[in-house]
């Protein structure tokens, strides 16, 4: 196969992800459903998916902020983001309120920022050796 043929099939897959449409517009949900089954997806749609896969991205996003916290800003980050997260679940799929996902959902953002903001120069070192 050319590889110039190879590069424009590798770069589909990033070109048609870009032109997804957003997800919380309700009129979109068609293009998603079709979008989804016309690669045999379309089970993904249904709330029984939908928990597992909502609580799996939530578990690798707070796993994440766990990963090396004692070298970056401690271990406050990672408090925060798993009480976002399970406002996130409980928000979403016990409560239906879209105040708390939505404000569990800033949280989650404010504590990956905090995450991965830069340390000083003096807050680097965290034992006389190093």
């Amino acid at each position: 196969m050319d590889s110039r043929l190879k590069q424009g099939l590798l770069a589909l897959p990033s070109v048609g992800f870009s032109m997804l449409p957003k997800l919380a517009c309700p009129a979109c949900w068609p293009a998603y459903a079709g979008l989804l089954s016309s690669v045999g997806l379309g089970f993904l749609i249904s709330t029984a998916y939908l928990l597992p896969l909502t609580a799996a991205f939530l578990f690798l996003a707070v796993a994440a902020l766990l990963f090396r916290a004692n070298k970056r800003r401690g271990y406050g980050p990672f408090v925060l983001g798993l009480v976002a997260g399970s406002a996130v679940l409980l928000g979403k799929f016990a409560w239906e309120s879209k105040l708390t996902m939505y404000s569990a959902l800033g949280l989650l953002v404010v504590a990956s920022l905090w995450n991965a903001w830069p340390l000083r120069d003096g807050e680097a070192a965290t034992c006389p050796e190093c």
